[in-house]
């Protein structure tokens, strides 16, 4: 019998998590985007552009629950917020989400996708309060669901609201809409240099100190195992795009 030396095990580089054709997602859309060019305020190209993109996934099959920020109605009023309470001031941020929330919930009305409004704070003459169950229900049934008004707690980001909502529907993935198309090792805007990472994990961003959300919605996504992508909104395609499972963005996975 002849012996050969045994080989070491080849190693492998570390499995990518399978995140392709996602059932259910959870959308990050933040105020600002819904701005377009304007300086504050909702622009009606912009909000259209947005909900088409949506549009494009549901087609598809895929669940769609979206969590809306407020920043492009509040900082018109931030300067006069300036010394205010800040649970106050939060609060006004979070009624800022309400009426984001219904304008695009209306603009699905006019491009024929049935959308419904749940909201953190209750205001029942206008939307329906948050109630799990049947948000999941809504989902299920092919409905759009928006989730407005944060947490509905304040001290809360709407990043936070988007973690949160995410992990109680079930989503299978957060994706983060921004104009930036993913996470980069610096601001691109002002290093020509800078490069995008394809997919970082949790624990890397953290050591790079990379800005992907707010720690608490970093840390609730990192501890349900709830991956996050960061892409740009105004990308066209970019959204059915990472439905279908190609590279678009960041990835942070665990």
């Amino acid at each position: 019998m002849i012996l050969r030396p045994r080989l070491p095990p080849k190693l492998l580089p570390p499995a990518q998590p399978d995140m392709t054709s996602p059932k259910r997602i959870l959308l990050k859309l933040s105020g600002e985007a819904l701005m377009g060019e304007d300086p504050y305020g909702i622009n009606r190209e912009t909000i259209d552009s947005i909900v088409k993109e949506i549009a494009q996934v549901t087609v598809l099959g895929v669940e769609v629950a979206v969590v809306i920020g407020g920043g492009n109605i509040f900082r018109g009023v931030a300067l006069g917020a300036s010394g205010m309470d800040r649970a106050t001031a939060d609060y006004m941020g979070m009624i800022a989400t309400v009426m984001n929330a219904l304008a695009l919930q209306d603009a699905m009305r006019r491009a024929g996708l049935v959308a419904r409004v749940q909201s953190a704070l209750r205001i029942d003459q206008v939307v329906e309060p948050y109630i799990r169950p049947k948000a999941i229900r809504y989902l299920e049934e092919g409905k759009i669901v928006v989730f407005a008004a944060g947490t509905g707690n304040p001290f809360f980001t709407t990043d936070t609201a988007a973690a949160l909502r995410g992990a109680e529907v079930g989503a299978e993935i957060v994706l983060k809409a921004t104009k930036v198309d993913g996470v980069y090792t610096s601001d691109p805007a002002k290093d020509p240099q800078a490069k995008r990472y394809e997919a970082v994990t949790f624990d890397e961003a953290i050591s790079r100190n990379l800005k992907v959300m707010d720690a608490t919605a970093f840390a609730l996504c990192r501890d349900q195992k709830l991956p996050i992508r960061v892409f740009s909104i105004f990308k066209p395609g970019a959204l059915a795009r990472i439905i279908r499972g190609e590279a678009e963005g960041t990835l942070v996975h665990v």
